[in-house]
């Protein structure tokens, strides 16, 4: 009982008999999630891997505190998502948790420096300590010298990094990562994949990370896959 106590404790994301239901047509339910569990012990890369309609992106945005479960409780840390208010839930993904998402995100006027920065500057941080931090991040990601280039101006990869640089930009806990590499050619996808994992290194951060490219779940620490809604070995 006591090394379960432990393992639960010490794990950064814990899941437990998460269900989600959505209505359908003709007073029907549509079953996303059926009573999934798993935990993500801190300072992982894990794999959620599944098919297209398999529950991965439902799953996911439970866990960031976009969506509640219809069952079940999400803990990230000590905290229990699942029992959050919507203001503790967007204070939750401002300060711990950040996502990365296949479409990018970025926002088209500004330069690669300023979608960096706009987290922080959502928290009031100060210019000086802003700008070094973009500095830093920009650097990380390998785009030190693109900082005042717009997303336009950028590849399809090198936007993405511009992404993980902002998710990275107000030191979350946690990554969420859905489908990051979709809209990338395989090379390019295999390179993101490798700087997330990177990333999670010397970060110090956990990883979750929705993929169907087998190439791609090589580089995490472990898989979790789910199929028609329900975790399978």
């Amino acid at each position: 009982m006591s090394e379960t106590l432990s393992t639960s404790t010490q794990a950064a994301i814990a899941v437990r008999g998460v269900s989600r239901v959505y209505p359908g047509p003709a007073g029907t339910e549509v079953l996303a999630l059926t009573d999934v569990s798993f935990e993500v012990p801190r300072g992982e890369l894990v794999a959620l891997v599944g098919r297209s309609g398999s529950g991965k992106t439902t799953l996911l945005n439970i866990i960031g505190g976009l969506d509640r479960p219809t069952a079940g409780t999400v803990r990230l840390g000590e905290r229990e998502v699942t029992s959050l208010s919507e203001r503790e839930r967007t204070a939750l993904r401002r300060d711990e948790v950040a996502f990365v998402f296949q479409t990018f995100g970025l926002v088209p006027m500004l330069t690669a420096a300023e979608n960096v920065g706009l987290p922080m500057r959502l928290r009031h941080v100060r210019p000086a300590e802003r700008e070094d931090r973009v500095a830093e991040l920009l650097e990380l990601v390998g785009l030190a010298k693109h900082g005042q280039q717009r997303p336009g101006e950028l590849s399809g990869g090198q936007q993405q990094r511009v992404a993980i640089a902002r998710a990275l930009a107000n030191s979350p806990q946690v990554l969420i990562a859905d489908e990051p590499t979709g809209q990338l050619d395989a090379e390019t996808g295999r390179t993101i994949m490798a700087l997330i994992q990177s990333v999670v290194r010397a970060q110090g951060m956990t990883a979750l990370v929705s993929t169907h490219d087998q190439s791609l779940m090589e580089l995490a620490d472990r898989t979790v896959r789910l199929q028609d809604g329900h975790l399978v070995d």
